[in-house]
């Protein structure tokens, strides 16, 4: 083989891959299900090729959604100025939720792929811890040096609830519509965050 026919094989995985990443980002952004296949189709190539690309859906999900998501600091600019963890809690919620739900087919898939198959959870993103963290900047210093159990704590207990686990429970399960399960979870959020602050005072 020459190497200019090297390269041209090389060029031509790399268009392939790109046309794989962009038809699955194409997709999610429609908020539809993401499939393997639906993906392959899209992009013009068989089924087989994309998993020869990516061995499994949380794979590609991951990749077409880098850089989809903004960092922490710039998605709660709006209230980089606030030094109040409820409101910047509140809108980190509603933040991520709202982002979920314009994904929400890539993130459904997402979850199922690695329910099944925990071993790929790796691949998922973890948006909501950043956003988290972020957040709470402003007890950091207090409930964060007085309390570091109580403040960990409290980053799990708003994982549980700033996240897509909890948005689906309230659409799918408890039967609200969209906007009624944001303020629902967006609502917790703010109990609990807003109880750890009275715990500093």
């Amino acid at each position: 083989m020459t190497a200019q026919a090297g390269t041209g094989r090389t060029n031509q995985k790399q268009r392939t891959r790109t046309a794989i990443v962009a038809a699955a980002r194409e997709l999610i952004g429609t908020g539809a299900e993401v499939t393997m296949p639906t993906v392959a189709h899209a992009a013009l190539v068989s089924e087989a090729t994309a998993y020869r690309y990516f061995p499994d859906l949380p794979s590609l999900i991951s990749e077409a959604l880098a850089g989809v998501w903004p960092p922490p600091a710039e998605a709660l600019a709006p209230v980089a100025d606030s030094t109040d963890p409820v409101e910047r809690i509140a809108f980190a919620c509603e933040f991520l939720l709202r982002g979920i739900l314009a994904r929400q087919g890539s993130v459904r898939a997402m979850i199922a792929a690695t329910i099944t198959r925990p071993e790929t959870v790796t691949n998922r993103p973890g948006i909501r811890f950043g956003l988290i963290e972020h957040a709470l900047l402003p007890l950091q210093d207090t409930l964060g040096a007085t309390d570091p159990e109580a403040f960990t704590q409290l980053e799990r207990d708003l994982a549980v609830v700033v996240s897509a686990e909890a948005l689906f429970t309230l659409t799918d399960l408890c039967g609200l519509d969209p906007e009624e399960a944001v303020s629902s979870a967006v609502r917790t959020a703010e109990t609990l965050t807003r109880a750890a602050v009275r715990s500093t005072a």
